[in-house]
């Protein structure tokens, strides 16, 4: 014990090692406070559908690129019945409703569209719901009329009809100077707009709830992707997802590889030579195609993918190099003396031979699992990862099939793409520092 606590010290006197253990104690503190903060259901129901898309716009940058840019991008400007100025006036059996909602717009470019959203509660008559739009230089511009429905989505910048109208999609028209030359670019009328809903309730209990969201160009500290899902879900889950799944399988195959290395040395002969051929068989096998075949065929389960990895990793090309180790063990003293005492063939292998070796693969082992976080997220990028769960791989996936590099949409890619390079490089420099300690010809003079 007291050597193995000795070389962990020696990891403090190489730079390395200390940062790869701080860029390892960070992936594990994300880990620890997604779990609790984003608990796996909420994850889901955030990933695969929710109500909080409705308030996200669609391939928006994350906030932070503003910090680079001269003119900053619009965020997103959400208004409820909440925000704004309400009056209510009544008339026999009607009420009036004015709900007043007012903003200030102080930037140069255009948000990416416009909604409002009415909740109405009646029993038989509907509210009706008139619209209308002022602007910073007293222009009052009119919107529609219409009849809700208990929860109904009125699309302005998807309104044909008002986009004929007004010359311009809503969400530019709106927003645009007066007398713009329809044929250039029009420009930003920055100031203080207001969108006034007038409603016009027929029953005494009924009531009506206005929001109305500008969706901004930039959203969230990593921004979102086409389907207005925000992309910091998928990231902070992904990096449990990341770990857990190279943690089992690099224990797995590490285990159970040296177990059956050393029951080969230990028995020998025909248990040795079984070993060797399953092991030359096995090494001619791809892991990446059969693991596709499996997700195309069978089930893109991530378990059953990790549980396949282990199988065909237990007779790996490790066999043989644990072999060329543990030889010379067998013939060292100390296990003659045991098998002197009496000791059985079990307490032999996992008590006396598989320790002696274990120093020399623990850097193997800590490099070994960014190989199959990589494979995870490589599985993803196919289209093969599994389909619940949100991970890294998944977001390149998605990337990738609506061309996200193309149409300029850098973060989407390079978000996760740093994710799955600073844990191969944290992973790695810890990984070489300890081989450094363990391996006596690597070892400083």
């Amino acid at each position: 014990m007291n050597r193995w606590v000795e070389a962990f010290k020696q990891l403090r006197h190489y730079p390395s090692a200390v940062a790869g253990i701080l860029l390892i104690a960070g992936f594990v503190g994300v880990s620890v406070y997604t779990v609790f903060a984003i608990p796996y259901p909420k994850a889901l129901e955030l990933w695969r559908g929710g109500k909080e898309w409705r308030d996200h716009p669609r391939n928006a940058a994350p906030v932070w690129t503003n910090w680079f840019r001269v003119n900053d991008l619009p965020p997103t400007i959400k208004l409820e019945n909440s925000d704004a100025a309400i009056q209510e006036e009544r008339f026999r059996d009607t009420r009036r409703v004015r709900i007043s909602m007012d903003f200030k717009y102080n930037y140069a470019a255009f948000p990416s569209e416009m909604n409002v959203f009415l909740k109405s509660r009646f029993q038989e008559k509907g509210p009706l719901v008139t619209l209308r739009w002022k602007t910073p230089d007293g222009r009052t511009i009119p919107l529609g009329s219409y009849r809700p429905r208990s929860s109904q989505r009125i699309a302005l910048s998807q309104d044909r009809n008002l986009e004929r109208n007004l010359g311009a999609p809503a969400h530019v028209a709106l927003l645009s100077k007066r007398n713009e030359d329809q044929k250039g670019r029009p420009d930003v009328l920055k100031g203080q707009y207001k969108l006034v809903v007038d409603a016009i309730l027929f029953e005494e209990n009924s009531s009506l709830d206005a929001t109305f969201i500008s969706y901004g160009r930039v959203h969230g500290i990593a921004g979102t992707d086409h389907q207005r899902r925000a992309l910091i879900v998928a990231l902070l889950w992904g990096t449990p997802i990341a770990l857990i799944f190279g943690l089992f399988a690099a224990v797995g195959t590490t285990i159970t590889t040296l177990c059956v290395a050393a029951t080969g040395v230990w028995f020998g002969g025909l248990v040795d030579a079984g070993i060797q051929r399953v092991t030359e068989v096995n090494m001619i096998l791809p892991l990446l195609p059969i693991l596709v075949l499996i997700g195309t065929l069978y089930t893109r389960s991530l378990w059953l993918m990790l549980a396949v990895v282990v199988a065909l990793g237990i007779f790996s090309a490790g066999v043989k190099m644990y072999r060329a180790m543990l030889l010379p063990v067998k013939q060292e003293p100390f296990i003659e003396a045991a098998r002197a005492y009496g000791a059985g063939n079990l307490r032999i292998i996992m008590r006396y031979m598989v320790p002696r070796i274990l120093p020399v693969l623990i850097p193997g082992f800590v490099t070994l699992i960014p190989t199959f976080v990589f494979l995870e997220a490589s599985l993803s990028v196919l289209g093969l990862g599994d389909p619940v769960l949100p991970t890294w791989g998944k977001i390149l996936h998605d990337a990738q099939n609506e061309s996200a590099l193309y149409n300029g949409y850098y973060y989407w890619v390079l978000s996760p793409a740093v994710m799955l390079m600073l844990t191969g490089l944290s992973f790695a420099m810890l990984g070489f520092a300890l081989d450094r300690i363990f391996n006596p010809r690597l070892r400083s003079r």
